[in-house]
């Protein structure tokens, strides 16, 4: 592979980047979701322009409110959205068809999809899970009520990690959800695991390791924290927090940021993280290291998603709220980026 190198994706969302996923079979497809309403798919390939940007929209797909998240389901023209409309919903890549799969009561924050085990899983502001069932579309949805809001939600292979207000984290066992959703009329699981977040302050990223070991927070304070799932006390020895997205000040104060996006690398077990200070950075989660940071990117860094092959890490920016929501506007400034890798640059030390 040629050493790493970055490129702009052509006609950017015209407002913030709420998700964004790369295809689970092709890893030139990527889906994005906005607050300007719509649902971005485009391809990367073709060739790279002198200014530094390639490929191309595909199809834009129109959502009657700012969609909070979108990810790919069991195929490249399969995705599910979710948004401020309160519903989550099936989205065809090829015709862009929209066909609702439930209503909450209130915003959903996000969705995830679980191949392993063919369901989606939705969480909304109204503390609610919707577990569906994705090989039988019109088969009822299961409810699940959350003690408090969602802010984060991902998917292990056998896990899936609900992270809410209060610093309260509950882990689901997939194949039990999965059950449960085959039966919705039946009493609605508990969950595998209760836990207070080892961050002080509100949650805003979670990310699961593809390894199923455990699973990785960040928080609007800086600091990120590594667990695993595994709850004897020796495995629980092992979990720890770090600041990071942090900068000095002219006065020599340290200024916090919040580290809005986390995404482990699909093989090495790596992980990148992205915050209101525009960088981005690649971490050793074994080691408790950091390996790589980036330059600065002209805004601040919204979401992260690594390639299912890991040949590639998208980034898209936009402007933060770190200087307050007056005259807010990602018009214009609003950009997916897309870092192509090097054979190494995700890689640990010592891993071949």
């Amino acid at each position: 592979m040629a050493p790493s190198a970055q490129f702009e994706l052509a006609q950017p969302p015209s407002d913030a980047v709420s998700s964004i996923a790369f295809a689970p079979g092709s890893s030139s497809r990527i889906i994005a979701s906005s607050w300007d309403k719509n649902v971005y798919v485009y391809s990367i390939d073709g060739e790279r322009s002198e200014d530094g940007v390639q490929g191309s929209l595909i199809r834009t797909i129109e959502h009657r409110a700012p969609v909070m998240a979108v990810c790919f389901g069991a195929t490249d023209s399969e995705a599910y959205s979710a948004g401020m409309d309160w519903q989550v919903s099936r989205v065809d890549l090829e015709t862009g068809e929209i066909s609702s799969l439930s209503k909450h009561t209130a915003p959903v924050r996000q969705v995830v999809y679980s191949r392993e085990h063919s369901i989606l899983i939705s969480a909304s502001w109204d503390s609610t899970l919707h577990i569906h069932n994705t090989s039988d579309p019109s088969s009822p949805h299961l409810v699940i009520p959350l003690p408090a809001k969602p802010h984060a939600l991902a998917a292990s292979p056998s896990k899936v990690v609900v992270a809410m207000t209060a610093r309260l984290v509950h882990i689901y066992d997939l194949a039990t959800l999965a059950s449960a959703a085959a039966s919705p009329d039946q009493t609605p699981p508990a969950p595998w695991q209760t836990r207070e977040s080892s961050l002080k302050f509100l949650t805003r990223a979670v990310a699961a390791m593809p390894s199923d070991a455990g699973y990785a927070t960040s928080s609007i304070e800086g600091r990120v924290s590594v667990e695993w799932f595994d709850d004897s006390a020796e495995s629980q020895a092992r979990k720890y927090a770090f600041k990071c997205h942090r900068q000095t000040s002219p006065e020599g104060t340290d200024v916090v940021y919040p580290v809005n996006a986390l995404a482990f690398h699909p093989s090495f077990g790596t992980f990148a993280s992205g915050g209101g200070d525009t960088t981005v950075a690649l971490w050793d989660a074994e080691a408790k290291r950091r390996m790589k940071i980036y330059p600065k990117f002209p805004e601040s860094v919204a979401t992260l998603a690594f390639s299912s092959d890991g040949r590639y890490l998208a980034i898209a920016t936009c402007p933060g709220f770190e200087t307050g929501m007056e005259d807010y506007s990602g018009e214009g400034r609003t950009k997916i980026l897309v870092r192509e890798l090097s054979e190494t640059e995700a890689r640990p030390k010592g891993v071949k």
